[in-house]
């Protein structure tokens, strides 16, 4: 018995350490994970580049005259859109090397997240330049403008303000899913949380610390989002 309320006293005293937060803790592990936080900013960073250009290029090739490019293409995007990110992180980064394409953990996971997402922004692409006003093209034409001028100085600066509400949606959705890189040992953010995890058996600080840093991430960044939206739309008269 005496053994028994013993190991219920430890226990509870175990429950009580688990669940109290040190500060002193807190700090000695922030700075570790500010320098994750760099990775994070850098992954997600590279990953939306890609994603931004990609999708610019599927979005006007979905609007090409070859009607059987255009629906293999169509076909692969929502092949992409309907499989988890993980999963295209592991197979780019583990069946690459099985056809000769070895990537390091950053570059494959870069590229996973800039693959992933382009298939969403080619969307948005797609939305924001079908909302420019059907007068547009058709004064393109009368100036007798080629393809390539008409989206340049006219189509693409009108369809980005109604492109930006999902760019920016989609670029702090990045930020959130760039913890899923630990899964190849890419050290981010939550990599480093759980490396602390489980050298020191405390995850309460480190892991409400990861929250609270990709919180502190995502919402200025949704401000600027918002903020830029509605400059652009008051430059252009929109």
């Amino acid at each position: 018995r005496d053994a028994q309320a013993g190991t219920g006293h430890g226990a509870e005293a175990g429950a009580g350490m688990t669940f109290d937060w040190k500060w002193d803790f807190a700090l000695e592990i922030l700075p570790r994970l500010l320098r994750a936080t760099l990775n994070t900013l850098m992954a997600a960073g590279a990953g939306y580049a890609i994603a931004m250009v990609l999708g610019l290029v599927f979005a006007l090739a979905l609007r090409s005259p070859w009607h059987l490019p255009r629906a293999v293409l169509r076909e692969v995007l929502e092949f992409i859109r309907s499989t988890p990110l993980v999963v295209q992180i592991f197979f780019i980064f583990y069946v690459g090397p099985q056809v000769g394409i070895t990537l390091s953990p950053w570059v494959a996971g870069m590229t996973a997240i800039g693959l992933h997402y382009s298939a969403y922004l080619a969307e948005v692409y797609r939305a924001g330049i079908e909302a420019v006003p059907r007068g547009q093209w058709e004064a393109c034409r009368a100036l007798n403008m080629t393809t390539r001028d008409s989206y340049v100085r006219i189509v693409l600066p009108q369809a980005l303000p109604h492109a930006i509400p999902g760019m920016g949606n989609y670029l702090v959705g990045i930020f959130k899913d760039t913890p899923m890189l630990s899964v190849i040992g890419v050290t981010e953010l939550m990599q480093a949380a759980n490396s602390i995890g489980s050298e020191t058996y405390r995850f309460l600080e480190p892991y409400t610390l990861v929250g609270v840093i990709f919180l502190a991430l995502s919402l200025p960044t949704a401000g600027l989002v918002r903020l830029g939206e509605r400059r652009l739309r008051r430059k252009l008269g929109l």
